[in-house]
């Protein structure tokens, strides 16, 4: 804060950005909590015989939020590993992934970096089906890439180190940037594998499709069963409102010492002010008893002790109030006795 009592420009910058942090993060914690809330009312249904004939009975043929739990199976072709034999699947992901040190000039650390420089998703259209052989019932899973938990198991990982030269290591010390070297990983969706699907669930023409949800509703496709899934979403609700929490308790506490400092500015100002009108009157009573020679001394004396003659020159405001005994008494920091102004230097002032 500064000297007239405004906050200071970090001040104002650390409130604004504390302030934006617990809006965004109240933002997400209301929508984690809305989605949590929609996943424990979505309409459990299993994957039987019956499945068309409690779609036949719903309104337009259609669970607008369902949760159904089946195998996966392939429609037609399936999709083949290139690192494992035998492995199939309906999803496959492979992914180029760089790891390196960059050096944090603020800290005056090395810090661990990872970022994609390739990725490819493949997919071939499937089913989820009964474990149970014979019942003849398939859900066709539609636009499973834009479901929010996708279940996908890492089926090859394999990190292949960076070779450096001396001449490198001496580059990459200079650049600040020491490449570590390239993680690659093959993730898939494997046939016959479990899948919990949470979506819009629809009969049409005698076919039964998993979909995303429509109004806004999350998309879900997870290996995890359902209430794994569900007691996932209520954790992860519980430490966005720990970190909103937080965050606001910062905003509400930034604001408080900001107020703070502007009250005891004001009140110190509201003393000062009532000093000086204090000094005042009692030198105007003093001036209006003393002769004329007394006069002159009192127009000259120190506004401290009203005794010794003021012998210092306060910069940078520049007021002579005050004798070198009660500048050498004053509080650490000094500050000058007319206007409050912190002194940065003192100059002698000498009376010819």
């Amino acid at each position: 804060m500064d000297t007239s009592g405004r906050p200071s420009a970090v001040q104002l910058i650390l409130l604004g950005t504390s302030s934006a942090v617990a809006a965004a993060l109240y933002s997400v914690y209301r929508h984690k909590v809305q989605a949590a809330r929609e996943l424990k009312g979505a309409k459990k249904i299993h994957l039987g015989e019956d499945l068309k004939s409690i779609l036949t009975d719903a309104p337009g043929k259609c669970v607008p939020y369902a949760v159904i739990e089946g195998a996966v199976r392939s429609v037609k072709e399936t999709l083949n590993s290139q690192f494992v034999e035998n492995c199939k699947g309906v999803i496959q992901r492979l992914t180029l992934q760089e790891h390196k040190m960059v050096w944090n000039r603020t800290t005056h650390l090395w810090n661990d970096c990872e970022k994609i420089i390739h990725q490819r998703t493949n997919t071939v259209p499937f089913d989820l089906v009964p474990h149970e052989e014979g019942t003849g019932v398939a859900v066709r899973v539609l636009k499973p890439l834009d479901s929010a938990d996708l279940g996908l198991e890492t089926v090859y990982e394999k990190f292949h180190p960076t070779i450096q030269s001396f001449t490198d290591v001496i580059g990459h010390y200079i650049s600040g940037e020491r490449p570590k070297g390239i993680q690659e990983t093959e993730e898939m969706l494997k046939v016959g594998a479990t899948i919990t699907g949470v979506g819009e669930l629809v009969l049409d023409n005698n076919s039964i499709r998993l979909q995303p949800p429509k109004q806004g509703l999350q998309y879900y496709l997870s290996s995890q069963d359902f209430d794994t899934l569900l007691q996932r979403q209520e954790s992860s609700v519980k430490l966005w409102k720990i970190l909103t929490v937080i965050f606001g308790f910062a905003t509400c506490a930034t604001l408080f010492f900001i107020l703070r400092r502007q009250y005891l500015h004001r009140r110190e100002r509201q003393r000062m002010k009532q000093m000086q009108e204090e000094f005042r009157l009692h030198e105007a009573r003093l001036l209006g008893a003393a002769t004329e020679e007394e006069r002159e001394t009192l127009k000259n004396a120190c506004v401290v002790c009203l005794s010794s003659v003021k012998s210092c020159v306060f910069l940078e405001c520049g007021h002579v109030c005050s004798c070198s005994e009660c500048y050498q008494a004053l509080p650490e920091p000094k500050k000058c006795p007319i206007c409050r102004q912190e002194i940065v230097r003192v100059v002698p002032l000498y009376n010819s």
